[in-house]
Order: C-alpha cells, then sequence, then structure tokens
C-alpha cells in the first residue's frame, strides 16, 4: 500500500526524479528520464511493483524531516526507543550513470535499521537476474536496463528481493548507492557517497544564490524554484508538468492521467516566474526547447511534447498495476497530445513576447510567429478541445478565443515595439474581429461576466486570467462580474477554486474532481488586480497551508479527504505559488505586467 500523495518527497538530478515517502521507501522512479517506464512503481500499484525502503526495525516514535536549505537534498529524522537516525537522500547531478544516495547517519544511541531492495523494471513488471560483483557489489539486469548496489552492509537475496540488517550508532555514516546504466554499458563507476554529498549540496547552494525575489515569501519562493529546477531535464530546457502518472485527481475514481510531458500551456506563467525571479539562464533553456519543439508546420503544432520534444505520446494502460488507493486505470501517454486547442497558439505568442522583452530569442523566432499567424487567422473561429483538455464533443470555449485575441495583440505588440515586418493592418483587423466576437457571444446576458463557452453560460476558471493577459481592463465590470461568477459557482471547501463544473458537464469525463490549485493563485491575483488584496493575501496564506511538510503541492486539494490530489509535485501549482508572492510582496508583478505590456491599462 503506497503513502498518501502529501507524504512523499521529492529527490532529483535534473533528469529524472524520485520520490520518497514519510516511511523511508522510495515508491517512485523512472530512468533514464522523467517519462521512461518506472523500476520502482509502487506508488501506483504495490511492494511488489518496486521499492527501495530504508527505516529502522523498532518502534518509530516521532518522524521529523526538511530539505537542506536551499538544496533538494532531503533529511528524514527517526526517533526510536533506542536512539534517533537520519536518512538522508539525494541525486547528484547526472554523470555517465544516474545515482540515488542514501546515507543512514546515526544521531544519538545505537539504532537497528532494515533495507528491502524490490527492482522491478518496467513499471513493476520485470523482475531482474540478480549477481554478485567480484567488488562486492549487487548487479540486476533485465533486457536493456542495469542496476548496481554498493553498501558495506551484508545483502541477502530473499523471495525475489534484496534485505539487509545493520545496526547504526551515534557518529556513524553507512551508505548505500543504487547505480542505473545501459545493460549493454559497462557498470557504473563506485560513488563517492561524502564527495558526492558535498557536490550536490554545493550545485543547489549556488544555483539558489541567483534568486532575486525577497520579502515575507521567500521561502515558499525559494522552495517552488527549486521544484521547477527538479522538474528540469537539463540536457534539453524541457520542464515537466509532473514527474508522475495517474495520481487520482478523483480518489477511486478514473481522472488519472500521465502529466510526465511539457505543457505548452504553462509556456507564458513558467516564462514570468523565473525570470521575476532571476534565472534567466533556465528561461532562455526553456525558450529554445519551445521553439525547438514546434519547429515544423504550425498545424502540425501540439499541445504537449516530450522532454525531448517527441510529438507521439500513444497512451496505454498499465493493467497490472492496481492504482493509487485503487485509482485505475494507471494511463502510460497521454492521448491528449492529438486534441485542437486553440489557446495554445496565444501561449506560445505570448512566451515569446515576454522572451523577446528579455532578450532571450534569436533572429529565426519572428519567422516562426509569423507561420503561427498565418495559421490562427485560418483556425480561430474554429470550435477546440478546450484548456482543460476535456474529452467531449470539441465547443467554443471563450477562453480559447481569448488566447487567439492573445496571438494577434502579442504579433501587433512585437512588429511595433521592435520593429518586425509583417502583416500589421492584418493582425490588428483579426485582434479586432476576434475582440468584438467574443464580447458578443461570450458574456452571460444575466451576469455581465464572461461565460465558459459560447453555449455554456456558466463560470469557468480559466476566465480569471482575461485581465491580467490585457483582453479587458482590470476595472472593466465584467472582469469584476467574471471573477464574481467564479467565487460564486466555482468555490469548494476551505475557499479553492474548482477549474469548472465537472458535475454538470457533458466533457466525456468521470464527474468530480478536486479544487485546482493553479486556478486558486490565478483567483489571487485576480483579487489583487480589482483591488482587494487583503483578500488576496488571505487566499494565499490559506494555499500555502497545503503545502506538505517539505514545501511541495500536488495538482489538486481535495476539500472532503483534505488530502492532496493530482499529479505530484506539480509545476503549474508551483508556479502560481510563485507569480502571486510576488504580486502580494509587490517585489516584482509578473502578471500585472504582463498585462500593461498588452497595452491595456
Amino acid at each position: 500500500m503506497p503513502s498518501h500523495i502529501e507524504d512523499y518527497a521529492l529527490i532529483g538530478d535534473c533528469e529524472t526524479s524520485a520520490l520518497v515517502a514519510r516511511d523511508g521507501s522510495i515508491d517512485w522512479f523512472c530512468w533514464p528520464r522523467f517519462d521512461s517506464p518506472a523500476c520502482f512503481a509502487a506508488l501506483v500499484g504495490d511492494n511488489g511493483n518496486g521499492r527501495w525502503r530504508v527505516a529502522p526495525e523498532s518502534e518509530i516514535t516521532a518522524i521529523r524531516r526538511r530539505y537542506r536549505k536551499d538544496t533538494l537534498i532531503l533529511e528524514t529524522e527517526y526517533e526510536t526507543e533506542d536512539g534517533v537516525v537520519a536518512l538522508i537522500d539525494f541525486m547528484p547531478l547526472r554523470g555517465k550513470s544516474s545515482d540515488i544516495v542514501r546515507l543512514v547517519e546515526g544521531r544519538s544511541g545505537r539504532v537497528r535499521m532494515a533495507m528491502e531492495l524490490v527492482l522491478r523494471f518496467d513499471y513493476g513488471v520485470v523482475t531482474p537476474w540478480v549477481s554478485r560483483g567480484r567488488d562486492g557489489a549487487l548487479y540486476a539486469v533485465a533486457g536493456p536496463d542495469q542496476a548496481v548496489l554498493r553498501t558495506p552492509v551484508d545483502l541477502e537475496g530473499r523471495n525475489m528481493t534484496t534485505v539487509a540488517e545493520f545496526e547504526v550508532k551515534a557518529g556513524e555514516t553507512v551508505p548505500f548507492v543504487l547505480s542505473f546504466t545501459p545493460s549493454h554499458l559497462p557498470p557504473p563507476k563506485a560513488v563517492n557517497p561524502a564527495r558526492a554529498l558535498k557536490q550536490t549540496q554545493a550545485y543547489w547552494e549556488a544555483w539558489g544564490r541567483n534568486c532575486t525575489a525577497g520579502g515575507p515569501y521567500s521561502e515558499a519562493i525559494s522552495r517552488s524554484l527549486i521544484t521547477l529546477k527538479a522538474l528540469t531535464h537539463s540536457p534539453t530546457g524541457g520542464i515537466v508538468a509532473a514527474p508522475t502518472t495517474s495520481l487520482p485527481e478523483r480518489f477511486g475514481g478514473g481522472r488519472n492521467w500521465d502529466y510526465r510531458y511539457c505543457w505548452i500551456r504553462d509556456a507564458t506563467l513558467l516564462l514570468l516566474a523565473l525570470m521575476s525571479a532571476g534565472y534567466l539562464d533556465e528561461a532562455k533553456a526553456w525558450t529554445v526547447w519551445l521553439h525547438r519543439a514546434l519547429a515544423g508546420s504550425p498545424q502540425d503544432m501540439q499541445i504537449m511534447y516530450s522532454v525531448t520534444g517527441e510529438r507521439r505520446l500513444t497512451e496505454w494502460e498499465a493493467d497490472w498495476l492496481a492504482g493509487h488507493e485503487g485509482a485505475r486505470p494507471v494511463r502510460i501517454g497521454n492521448a491528449a497530445h492529438r486534441q485542437f486547442q486553440i489557446d495554445v497558439y496565444g501561449e506560445l505568442m505570448d512566451a515569446t513576447h515576454q522572451a523577446r522583452l528579455h532578450g532571450l530569442t534569436d533572429g529565426d523566432t519572428w519567422a516562426l510567429q509569423r507561420h503561427i499567424m498565418e495559421h490562427v487567422a485560418k483556425v480561430w473561429d474554429q470550435p477546440d478541445d478546450g484548456i482543460w483538455e476535456v474529452r467531449g464533443a470539441p465547443r467554443h470555449f471563450t477562453f480559447s478565443k481569448v488566447m487567439a485575441w492573445v496571438a494577434a495583440d502579442r504579433a501587433v505588440q512585437d512588429a511595433e515595439a521592435f520593429g518586425l515586418e509583417g502583416p500589421v493592418d492584418a493582425w490588428r483587423e483579426l485582434r479586432d474581429v476576434i475582440h468584438a466576437e467574443v464580447c458578443s457571444k461570450g458574456v452571460n446576458v444575466e451576469t455581465g461576466g464572461f461565460q465558459r463557452a459560447y453555449d455554456d453560460p456558466r463560470a469557468d476558471a480559466s476566465l480569471l486570467l482575461i485581465a491580467e493577459l490585457g483582453f479587458v481592463e482590470a476595472n472593466d465590470p465584467r472582469f469584476a462580474a467574471t471573477v464574481a461568477a467564479v467565487e460564486r459557482e466555482l468555490i469548494a471547501k476551505n475557499g479553492l477554486v474548482l477549474r469548472y463544473d465537472t458535475a454538470g458537464s457533458d466533457d466525456g469525463l468521470q464527474p468530480g474532481e478536486g479544487a485546482f490549485l493553479a486556478c486558486s493563485f490565478w483567483l489571487a491575483d485576480a483579487l489583487v488586480m480589482l483591488g482587494r488584496s487583503d483578500e488576496a493575501a488571505r487566499l494565499f496564506e490559506r494555499l500555502l497551508s497545503f503545502r506538505n511538510d517539505v514545501g511541495l503541492l500536488s495538482e489538486e486539494y481535495d476539500t472532503n479527504a483534505k488530502r492532496l490530489a493530482g499529479n505530484f509535485p506539480q509545476a503549474l501549482s508551483h508556479i502560481g505559488l510563485i507569480n502571486t508572492a510576488l504580486n502580494l510582496t509587490h517585489d516584482v508583478k509578473p502578471t500585472l505586467i504582463r498585462a500593461k505590456r498588452a497595452g491595456q491599462f
């Protein structure tokens, strides 16, 4: 039985990552990259699908854990009747192998420890052949995969697992290093655990010093930035939405998706978070990844890609996995990559606009934008699948049309501000046509606010962004009415925001999900723009309280079970935290700047 979602912490090497539970079990690890098959899959199955646990044998009376300041090094301290021991977990930055280092550090007394390693490649279904090498290391091989465990502790094979029992006393440190390489290559060289710890800590501390964000929320901002960095595939610059698949949006239900990919939807808000906090190198790498992934014909543009820009993300079900707390199916891949979403064109144009303002674009970027605009002019008036990737019939979603307007608006702004050539008059006309249609067909005649779709008068949380995007001014009565509609129709318990009314929507999905945390941050931003900063601050503080004990957020929050839900940790939630924190502290106002640059204030 896996732990609750909020009981996990993240470690990683900026190419892949692992989730470590409070009980000392690594229940999720994909290798060699985020979307590769898992060799520890207990998170969405059971212990027999792969895990690696190191913990005291005797009863644990207290557990305390934290990340070392400004790092991704996790320390879990266990208190027992016999003494206190700490488990230090981290992944060194990738060399020729990918390594997980676990250090058992005695802090007081003498503590008996147990180790259990259950390696199951290919999402928990393949048991490797295990042998001991002349160097005393344990070698596990299955098909293309090879893992090597090195430790001074005596190991024993038992029931297709590797186990060990050992004792640690105060002042002692017992290391375990698990290394992964392709099976056709020579075994990885041994890692010096102490040196690796020192180097890893130095790397993260140096990276953290680049942060320019201060104020009362600096700790929360820093932890969120480190989390985003951990979700970055450093060789390519791609940033995954989450490192997990099929953690349920609704416990026991089927709204379980694979989020180990890069969404265009997140592009602009991600750029703003990185740039506003001082991380221009990461913003540049993300921009380059974005343009490389989108290279080709605009009509082939997708809503998501793999970290290397691969397009075919075929969805299938791992039917041998029981699902997290029984939530099935466990999906690998994401069929939404085939969807038609007009909003991604606006996101691309806005992200490129923001990058150009910071000098992060090159000479080929404008040519790509012009091709995108040719396509937007042809397709903006078509129904689409919408930002929330519903699996029902395409509709004329209001937010999709707003983002088509954003595409045209940013094309005009870039041409005018930077002297770039293009059919600017045609783009201005297109911008005006889209704006007029949205204001005619996308406004609820009874409430006066913007509605979910032309044929759906209900609220949609995505419309909280319309003033930030510059589509209307913040003092426009229609924006205030839109925010009021969201507050009236989509507020769940604890004041959190639902994306839309899933119970009453023909969206092709099971009804019911948790409150979407990113949308709750968007509401806080909208309240700031309406001059309701005190309410925004109270909502933000409430959102901070939903972080787990090491500062991580998932995609959603189940207000009934009072638990984190959905894939974890979720990049968009942490992006929202950073941007809202900056808005509230008035250190930098990325979302408000985004609107002002659109020329609407």
